[in-house]
């Protein structure tokens, strides 16, 4: 297994649609055991496929450790096929480190999808969990949680955010020098 590199914003594959995964195969079992080791290493509670560069509908979530009845999953495929209730909650991204921002998310969802080893499966979530669901479903259809900010905050973030970026690229360009 493998840690893989986390795309950050405003890396292009994190704004594109991912493509639905028609073959579990051998490199998609690899990809998965990849991407479930990068998102313990992180650490994080989830990830999904853009967000280390692959166009696939793949999540892996974990919030065991802070919701015990919910281990490890892995979805293929998964899709939002009920939601309900509204939670507002701070929430952040690997692919946006150092940021959070209050979200407005359905506090349950139902969603279906394929299990690893290509069986269908339906997962009821609520609270922290639902909000996982929901948040990696986003970056298979090319949303981040800073496009759920209103407008006026995702602006701040925008110009803040990159200038905190591009600050911290030069200081690393002249240490490398």
């Amino acid at each position: 297994m493998a840690v893989l590199e986390i795309r950050k914003y405003p890396d292009e594959v994190l704004k594109k649609k991912a493509l639905p995964v028609d073959n579990i195969d051998k490199d998609l079992q690899r990809l998965i055991d990849n991407m479930i080791e990068t998102m313990y290493a992180a650490p994080g509670i989830g990830l999904a496929a853009p967000q280390v560069g692959v166009s696939k509908r793949l999540i892996v979530i974990d919030v065991s450790t802070k919701e015990e009845k919910h281990p490890l999953i892995v979805l293929i495929n998964p899709e939002i096929i009920e939601a309900d209730g509204f939670i507002d909650s701070e929430e952040g991204c690997l692919s946006v480190p150092g940021y959070t921002s209050t979200i407005k998310r359905a506090g349950r969802v139902v969603v279906k999808g394929l299990d690893r080893n290509g069986k269908p499966v339906q997962i009821e979530g609520t609270g922290l969990f639902a909000r996982a669901l929901q948040h990696e479903i986003d970056h298979l259809d090319g949303v981040l949680f800073v496009d759920r900010m209103s407008s006026i905050k995702r602006e701040f973030f925008k110009k803040r955010y990159l200038k905190k970026t591009s600050v911290s690229s030069q200081q690393s360009a002249v240490r490398s020098q």
